[in-house]
């Protein structure tokens, strides 16, 4: 593995960035032991930023920890397990999108129409991919925030996750079709229709779920 040169300034941030796009883009892969010694020496610093940022990606969900086998990346969600975390959204983030179009102040709402009207210029590769899954991880962020409610927002980000990890087979070919989706759900939003934003958020997961289903056709 080849990583970039750390920056000082920064380094407890830079190494878990970095840590963090080889876990998202498999350079360390699902399932994967994590020796922390040996990622010390590849990054060139000392093993406590190693650890600090090991930490939190397991607070993430990104990798996991036990006693005397030290950390692991998470593995790949079974298609069991996809369903559940899939139905576990519809529950939290719709509930969030309605909370959202109640609660959010004016500078939530007119964020929320500017992100979802940003797209990711066309293109392949790793720096697209996670351009395009970083812009919609901040949109459904933008929702949980706007719905005022902490714990419900710390649930959402954590079964985020694990949908992350399955980045490299997301739907890119359908990215306009996910935009169109963000921008009637900001749009109900904005107008505080909570029973247009529930609706909203509830089509676009029932269909981002059939989207990702065909990675488990591969």
């Amino acid at each position: 593995m080849t990583f970039p040169r750390m920056k000082r300034s920064t380094l407890g941030d830079d190494v878990y960035g970095t840590l963090r796009a080889a876990v998202l883009e498999h350079t360390l892969a699902p399932g994967d032991r994590v020796n922390i010694d040996a990622l010390s020496r590849e990054l060139e610093v000392s093993p406590t930023p190693v650890r600090e940022a090991l930490a939190r990606l397991e607070s993430e969900g990104l990798v996991r920890k036990r006693a005397l086998a030290g950390y692991t990346v998470s593995p790949l969600l079974t298609l069991a397990e996809f369903h559940d975390m899939f139905d576990m959204r519809l529950v939290l983030e719709c509930a969030a999108a309605r909370w959202a179009a109640e609660r959010a102040t004016d500078v939530q709402r007119a964020d929320l129409v500017t992100e979802a009207a940003r797209t990711v210029p066309g293109g392949d590769g790793h720096a697209w991919h996670a351009a395009f899954t970083a812009l919609d991880a901040r949109l459904h962020d933008l929702v949980a925030q706007a719905s005022a409610s902490p714990l419900l927002r710390d649930g959402i980000t954590r079964l985020h996750a694990h949908l992350h990890l399955h980045r490299r087979y997301f739907p890119y070919a359908q990215t306009a079709v996910t935009n169109d989706e963000h921008q009637r759900l900001a749009e109900a939003i904005h107008d505080h229709d909570a029973d247009r934003a529930e609706s909203a958020m509830r089509l676009h997961l029932t269909l981002a779920r059939e989207r990702h289903l065909v990675a488990f056709d591969e």
